[in-house]
């Protein structure tokens, strides 16, 4: 693997966790990152089991694209075959853990049957395919980086938010903003933070 290969998958790795974040920046998977991010170990927990499914499904899905859909024009599929995919994964990882190595799957609990409703490892899924393709010879590598990258994102933000989340709940908020409202302010004011991150990618082209 030469410099330049590196240097891309690097990028691509820093651009999924800090530039493009899924939950900060395109607004995917809001629903646990606003419903599982109370406490840093469920947070840790979620985050874990996403990266694990996004890079199993990449690894899946990727090769139906490739080699099943595309040969037989059958692109349209594309949305329907991956949600069926990734239930299908989610619901077959759950057995095996269950069966053969109960204690990670206790550790995990309900975080696996949260990850089929998690719209953000569809995302992943399908924009591997749209921003690397299926005919370049290393556009499976990029893909497979890329999920890795944002499921580390993914991870970030949960625990990053559940830090904030702990000072909003140790802090004097007005009556009107308990709840929901402050929620969503303090996970705006991160969002606009990552936004300091949008050179990053820029400056390693460069």
């Amino acid at each position: 693997m030469n410099m330049e290969m590196v240097k891309t998958l690097i990028i691509i790795i820093m651009s999924s966790v800090l530039v493009d974040n899924y939950v900060l920046s395109r607004f995917l998977g809001i629903c646990p990152f606003l419903g599982v991010s109370k406490k840093v170990n469920q947070s840790v927990g979620m985050g874990v089991s996403v990266i694990f499914v996004m890079l199993v499904a990449t690894a899946v899905t990727w090769p139906i694209q490739a080699y099943i859909l595309n040969p037989l024009k059958m692109g349209y599929m594309q949305t329907i075959v991956f949600i069926l995919v990734i239930a299908a994964l989610v619901q077959f990882i759950e057995i095996f853990l269950k069966k053969f190595i109960p204690a990670l799957h206790k550790s995990l609990g309900v975080y696996l049957p949260l990850i089929t409703t998690n719209c953000a490892v569809l995302g992943v899924t399908i924009n591997n395919i749209t921003d690397y393709g299926v005919e370049d010879s290393n556009a499976f590598l990029f893909s497979m980086v890329s999920s890795l990258g944002c499921g580390l994102g993914f991870l970030f933000a949960m625990v990053l938010f559940s830090g904030m989340r702990s000072r909003i709940e140790e802090s004097d908020v007005p009556e009107s903003f308990k709840g929901l409202p402050v929620t969503l302010v303090a996970a705006s004011f991160i969002s606009m933070a990552f936004f300091g991150f949008a050179g990053i990618v820029e400056n390693l082209l460069a």
